[in-house]
């Protein structure tokens, strides 16, 4: 993680463990206490790290986790995504054809994800 990022209100950034990302938007950065306020937008699940552009644009699971709450974090554990990993995620999550995750599935998988972000980085919260 690199703490020379500079995030602003609706920019997309994501958090990182293994295989998985979670994609936020940015809603608020706590400068003082060097705290990201995010609004989880979906987490991927990508076969592996090597092939991840092939992954992003196929992803192996997309959860949607729009409907789940908000986050505070520490800055540093987040990264900037580039628009052309972001694009194509959120169009299948617009897709008609893209079932709706507003579900129990989508607050666990959430769950379970920053459970592992909370052991690994413990020693920053």
């Amino acid at each position: 993680m690199d703490e020379n990022y500079v995030f602003t209100a609706q920019q997309i950034v994501y958090l990182t463990d293994n295989f998985h990302r979670l994609y936020c938007e940015v809603i608020q950065v706590v400068e003082s206490r060097q705290l990201c306020w995010v609004r989880p937008l979906c987490l991927v699940d990508m076969a592996e790290e090597n092939e991840i552009y092939a992954q992003l644009l196929t992803p192996k699971l997309l959860v949607d986790v729009r409907s789940t709450s908000d986050l505070l974090y520490p800055i540093n554990l987040f990264q900037p995504a580039l628009d052309t990993e972001v694009i194509p995620l959120l169009s299948q999550l617009s897709s008609p054809d893209y079932p709706v995750n507003n579900n129990p599935i989508a607050r666990e998988k959430l769950h379970q994800f920053i459970t592992k972000i909370w052991q690994e980085y413990s020693e920053l919260f």
